[in-house]
Formats: C-alpha cells, sequence, structure tokens
C-alpha cells in the first residue's frame, strides 16, 4: 500500500498564514523521510483558515525544500482558469522538478458566485464545459504540429494529469479523458466504489496515460491511544462543523475543543462526518485502510489531517507510515 499527504495550510486559532505555510513545508519534509509518496496542496479562496490559495506557487517552493517526493495539487480549479495557462505552469514546474509533478485538477467552483467572479474576471464559464478544458489541457501538455499555439517548454515526460471527483461524473471524465483519478472520500464517502469501479472498468488509454491508476483521499487522525486518537479528532470535529456553516476555517485550539457544549443536531452531524474519516490506533488505521483498499480496488490512499497542534500531526502521519508502510 502507498501512502500520500493532502495538506490544507490550515491556520490554527491564534496562528497566521506563515506559520501555516511553514508547517506545509515541514510535514512534506518528514513525510518525504517517511516513505510517503506524494505531498499535494489544495487550492481555497475567499476563506479565512485556509492559507493556500496558489497551489502553483506553493508547490515550486515545497518541491525545492524536499528531494524525491512527488508534489501536485489537489487541485487546481481548472473551471476558472484557462487550460493553455494551467499547462504553461505545470510544464514549467515540470522542467525545474523532472518527474516528480503531479497536476491534480478539480471541477469546484472555488466559493461563493462573487468569488467564482472574482477568479473570472467577471466572465461566465460554464461547469459543464470541465470535459472540454480537460482535453484542451491534455493537448497543451502534449506538443503537436498540428497547434497553432503550443504550450512551452517543450519536455519529455509532461506532468500528469488527476482529475478529483466526489462523483460518478468525476470518475466518466477521467475514465474518458484517460486521466488518473482520485476520490475525495473525506468530503463524499457515498459514491466511492461506484465511481470507482466506472473509472476501473471504462478507462481509456491516453497520451498520459497507458492504464488506470488511482488512489483514495481520506481524513486520518492517528494516536497510541484510542483516547488520545479522539481528543485531536474532536478538534478536527468542529473544524467541519465551522467549514460546513461557512463562518469560521480556523482549527479551534484543544482547550475550545473541550469547553464546547455540542448540540444535539451537531452530534448527530459529527456522527454523519465520521463516516469520511478513520479515527484511532495504529492497529485500528492499518485495518481500515486495508478494508478500503478491498472496496476501492486502489493501493493508494492520500492522508489529510487537520488538527490542532504540529507535533500531534506530525505524529500522526508518523504512526500511520509505521503501521502502514
Amino acid at each position: 500500500m502507498k501512502l500520500s499527504v493532502l495538506d490544507q495550510s490550515v491556520i490554527e486559532r491564534g496562528g497566521d498564514a506563515g506559520t501555516a505555510f511553514r508547517n506545509t513545508v515541514r510535514l512534506a519534509q518528514v513525510t518525504e523521510k517517511l516513505g510517503y509518496t506524494r505531498f499535494w496542496v489544495a487550492e481555497h479562496h475567499n476563506t479565512n483558515g485556509l492559507a493556500g490559495s496558489a497551489p502553483q506557487v506553493l508547490i515550486s517552493h515545497i518541491a525545492s525544500m524536499t528531494r524525491t517526493i512527488r508534489v501536485g495539487s489537489g487541485g487546481v480549479l481548472l473551471p476558472q482558469y484557462s487550460p493553455y495557462k494551467i499547462a504553461e505552469d505545470f510544464k514549467v514546474l515540470e522542467t525545474l522538478f523532472p518527474h516528480r509533478i503531479d497536476l491534480g485538477i478539480g471541477r469546484s467552483p472555488g466559493g461563493s458566485y462573487e468569488t467564482r467572479m472574482a477568479l473570472t474576471d467577471g466572465l461566465k464559464k460554464s461547469m459543464n464545459e470541465f470535459p472540454g478544458q480537460v482535453e484542451a489541457l491534455q493537448n497543451y501538455l502534449h506538443l503537436s504540429s498540428e497547434q497553432s499555439v503550443k504550450a512551452y517548454p517543450d519536455i519529455p515526460s509532461p506532468p500528469l494529469p488527476w482529475i478529483l471527483g466526489i462523483t460518478h461524473r468525476g470518475a466518466r471524465v477521467a475514465a474518458e479523458k484517460g486521466t488518473a483519478f482520485t476520490f475525495g472520500h473525506f468530503i463524499n464517502p457515498v459514491n466511492g466504489k461506484r465511481a470507482m469501479d466506472y473509472y476501473q472498468t471504462h478507462f481509456q488509454t491516453s497520451s498520459s496515460l497507458a492504464r488506470p491508476l488511482s488512489n483514495v483521499c481520506i481524513f486520518v487522525v492517528c494516536a497510541p491511544t484510542e483516547e488520545k486518537a479522539e481528543e485531536m479528532a474532536l478538534i478536527q470535529d468542529l473544524w467541519l462543523l465551522a467549514v460546513e456553516k461557512g463562518i469560521d476555517t480556523e482549527i479551534p485550539s484543544v482547550e475550545e475543543a473541550k469547553a464546547r457544549v455540542l448540540t444535539p443536531k451537531e452530534k448527530e452531524k459529527i456522527k454523519e462526518n465520521r463516516k469520511r474519516a478513520i479515527v484511532g490506533t495504529p492497529q485500528k488505521v492499518k485495518e481500515e485502510l486495508q478494508m478500503l483498499r478491498e472496496v476501492y480496488q486502489t493501493d493508494e490512499f492520500m492522508i489529510i489531517t487537520n488538527v490542532s497542534g504540529f507535533e500531534d500531526k506530525v505524529r500522526s502521519y508518523e504512526l500511520i507510515a509505521e503501521a502502514v508502510l
């Protein structure tokens, strides 16, 4: 089984973006030494607690501060941008860091209507254009003599595109276009098996990829004891509640989490959200990942852990690696 990382550069209560970015880089360095395969950074806009608004910039910095781990995006919001410009950006990254760059792309609108309009400079772009944008991106990544406009630099190994999906629709586009596919179990686990089965069954060979390649992204909180894991996970639980309400995206402190009195409705929502996560000791995490491996028929899991306290976060990744790798 392979393990990878998705990091959202989350700002802890009382912290700042600079600290969040430094922790992202440190986590990349730690997980590289532990044997993780990839380290991806997210793209979020108009939110107070998620610092990563420009993945291309952050990818370049992380890749320069590491040596072997693959670095990528999870993912660039393709509907808001020009496929041509994204191809140029990532071909430059691949030129600087050969065979280490992943181009993860998503169909997300990127936030509110006002945020999306700001991203597109007021141009209304249909989300239904996504499959065509993926095809255009692939064409720009692979130069041909028929193209009147080419995305440079010309490189022998263009970065591999990954489509990030949470529904059957995303799996279908990935299969039809012949890209790699990431299923976002950490967002919506309900349709996971159906989506992955469709991708595996209907995959079509492309200039990017000869056979299906997939992974699954999931929240994981791991600690030496169940009690410690639950204490850490409560912080992530409360963070998810706040994110879903759209009121706050900073990671709460341990003290804040312990003092919080939950309503019956919040308790029910936390229970539902736990389906998006694995929480527990290294042995429990290993067993649940192995079960999901059979369900999804994939050998790679991308781990996302949003808890308070960087050392606790690092320890979680260490324990998972010790148990699985």
